[in-house]
């Protein structure tokens, strides 16, 4: 199997070197420059020669298409040669093939068969060959569908496999999959890292690099853009509708990952700032301004240059987020082992900077705006400063992200930031966010009247108020993050700020909805609820934006909840008690057993409220005997309102009882149907319009009285 991928890794490096070069070559042949040029020459010699002219035009043109469709189709087979080493790969960990370092190094004999699957994206060399799967893949189906518009198609085609060149440059050379170990080995493998043994594993690096290697194709669409000066706004359709895909595909890895994050790792916490989740965070910032501020460019043709950047910007920041994890310039829990392929990434970088600010610069007239923001109280306006918010927490990540690095350049050594400093901006950007959520869609396009805005927003901010109220006069006693005193504690204002804000976005997404159906309602005659579908079929663009928009207000209301968190660790022996947040817990026995992969003691804890038995919780912890690490498996009871989250950390060294810690956390559960919801949106949103129907009255039929005899 070593020898198979390995070939079809070189394989799939010569298909994409040649699909590069032919491809080159047959744009350089269909330029117009090049065919006006033997035009030219044909209007410099006598009458006799047009018909040597017109051949040798026709003869580049043919030329060109023969060229470029080899160049196609040597594309379309590098995705069947990196499928062939990818199941190459997999099959050595389900054969346990430990002459394979990879295999040996990532997996063991007794290792879960989803796991072993997992293997292929586990490691550093096989989460690069997967990264190559993914991208052909892409190419594959792009140039299938070449025909759309077979020139700038042609043009992204190229670009793509300028990148392919790159990556498979990485597995053949820099980091070989298919390496043999030398010296004696290990029957049984050095096994998979434990925190990655959870079944949200399986799925979360591959949606996450589907959203990272999805911002290569909207990428490639741009720069061909600009290449050629394509005419119009087609690309931008083309482009947009990509990012959309890839922008649900990162958004779903994302939160997967958070949800691994609290599920696995034990600190009670989803998001903690950490280097590779920033990594993640920053393409899909800029993914998200585009989305916004592509509709300034469809609707008013403004902001080509801002798109232009915000797409690069995309696809360049999931290139670096990728270097941060694989080239050890940080620590992580999430990162890979420190290698020497950050200098390969490190070059790539550079190199593709270079190209698009080379082509930005010869050919940014034609990005030239059409029209000019006539007013600070139009929709054009709303999207301006939402883009720029985006871009604002953005720098802002990528500062605190590399800070630990800059300050042992500048000072000599490392300072960490942590949560408060992310937090002391993020935060108030994402409640202006909230804001502007709120605001955008009662704008209009070039000027609102403040009387107009009035009316609109008026029953809104209304609710919204009268929710701020109820949350800080209702007592605290009725449960739930109720009572607030803002004046009492920063983070209390913000929960208040989240809520009511959260609130006001709601309705205004609300009332939009209803206008809309009231005004089908009319011209039907059909209920409500059908006449907001219907409303919503005709344009799925924009109410599938609102649904995704709404989705975010869910997961701001599940992260204000985080103000009212609670904690506690206390050692605990068979009877004891331990009080938290309203809850009981009773340790009932310790227990242990012993696996094929792992060996694992957990605590029994029943769970009593108001008097009454709840719930039985069942923390974990593992030793994986391949790997000789630790690992836990907090238990989690989620309800809509909160999470009981326990973690069994091991025994005191000193006394020999068992440490548990206990957290509450309110409204978790809010953000994982937010994320449901968001994704809802983004699939509505890729759905066609359904054409509208005009219902056209029956005529009415008029009876005549017939006519009457007369006689003579």
């Amino acid at each position: 199997m070593a020898q198979i991928g390995s070939f079809a890794l070189l394989i799939a490096l010569a298909l994409s070197v040649y699909s590069f070069a032919a491809g080159l070559i047959a744009l350089v042949l269909r330029n117009p420059a090049s065919e006006g040029l033997a035009q030219r020459g044909a209007k410099t010699v006598d009458r006799s020669a047009d018909s040597f002219w017109s051949f040798l035009i026709a003869g580049l043109r043919q030329a060109s298409d023969r060229i470029a469709e080899t160049a196609r189709r040597a594309g379309l087979t590098v995705f069947i040669a990196v499928l062939l080493a990818a199941i190459c790969l997999v099959i050595s960990a389900f054969r346990n093939d430990f002459t394979i370092a990879y295999i040996f190094h990532h997996s063991n004999r007794d290792l879960p068969g989803p796991y072993k699957f997992a293997t292929l994206w586990s490691g550093q060399e096989g989460s690069l060959v997967f990264w190559s799967l993914l991208l052909s893949g892409y190419a594959f189906v792009l140039r299938l569908r070449y025909k759309t518009d077979p020139r700038l198609f042609a043009y992204a085609s190229v670009v793509l496999a300028g990148v392919q060149i790159f990556f498979l440059s990485l597995v053949n050379f820099a980091a070989n999959p298919f390496g043999l170990l030398e010296g004696p080995l290990r029957a049984d493998g050095s096994g998979l890292n434990p925190l990655l043994q959870y079944p949200e594993m399986v799925i979360h690096p591959p949606m996450l690099y589907l959203g990272y290697v999805g911002t290569t194709v909207p990428f490639a669409f741009a720069l061909g853009a600009l290449i050629m000066k394509y005419p119009g706004d087609k690309w931008i359709h083309i482009t947009r509708r990509w990012t959309m895909v890839t922008w649900g595909l990162l958004t779903c890895g994302i939160f997967l990952g958070a949800h691994w994050a609290y599920s696995v790792l034990g600190w009670g916490g989803y998001w903690g700032w950490d280097p590779v989740e920033n990594a993640s965070l920053m393409p899909w910032l800029f993914g998200t301004a585009f989305l916004h501020s592509v509709m300034m460019q469809e609707k008013r043709g403004m902001l080509k240059v801002w798109n232009m950047w915000l797409v690069f910007g995309s696809f360049w920041l999931a290139i670096w987020g990728t270097f941060l994890t694989r080239s050890g310039i940080i620590s992580s829990v999430h990162a890979f082992a420190q290698s020497s392929i950050g200098v390969w990434f490190a070059y790539f970088l550079a190199v593709i900077f270079a190209v698009f600010i080379f082509f930005y610069i010869k050919n940014r007239e034609h990005l030239r705006s059409e029209h000019k923001l006539e007013s600070l109280i139009s929709r054009e306006s709303s999207f301006l400063f939402n883009n720029l918010l985006f871009v604002l927490l953005c720098f802002t990540v990528a500062w605190g992200t590399w800070f630990p690095k800059i300050s042992e350049l500048v000072q000599g050594n490392k300072v960490t930031v942590g949560a408060p400093f992310y937090n002391r901006v993020a935060i108030p950007v994402a409640l202006l966010l909230l804001i502007l959520t709120a605001v955008g869609p009662l704008l209009a396009w070039r000027k609102t009247s403040f009387e107009s805005l009035k009316r609109n927003f008026a029953w809104p901010t209304f609710g919204a108020v009268i929710v701020a109220i109820f949350l800080m006069l209702t007592p605290p006693s009725w449960g739930g993050p109720f009572g607030l005193r803002p004046w009492k504690d920063i983070s209390y204002f913000y929960s208040l700020m989240a809520l009511s804000l959260s609130v006001l976005v709601t309705l205004t997404i609300a009332s939009e909805f209803y206008r809309g159906g009231k005004v089908i309602s009319g011209h039907t005659g059909q209920g409500m609820f059908a006449s907001m579908v219907q409303l919503t079929h005709r344009n799925t663009r924009r109410y599938g934006g609102y649904i995704v928009h709404f989705g975010a207000v869910v997961i701001i209301i599940g992260m204000a909840g985080a103000a009212f968190n609670q904690e506690k660790e206390q050692e605990m022996s068979y009877g004891d008690k331990m009080y938290i947040g309203g809850y009981t817990l009773v340790c009932r026995s310790y227990t242990d057993e012993e696996f094929p992969n792992y060996a694992a003691e957990w605590a029994v804890l029943d769970v009593y409220k108001n008097g009454r038995q709840i719930d039985t919780l069942t923390p974990e912890r593992r030793f994986y005997k391949a790997s000789n690490q630790t690992s836990t498996m907090p238990f989690i009871r989620s309800t809509i309102n909160e999470d009981l989250y326990i973690v069994y950390e091991g025994l005191n060294q000193d006394t020999g009882h068992p440490i548990l810690k206990a957290h509450v956390n309110p409204l978790v559960m809010w953000i994982w149907l937010g994320v449901w919801l968001m994704l809802l949106g983004t699939g509505l949103a890729l759905v066609p319009n359904a054409p509208a129907q005009v219902r056209v009255p029956a005529p009415r039929l008029v009876e005549h009285p017939a006519p009457v005899a007369t006689g003579d």
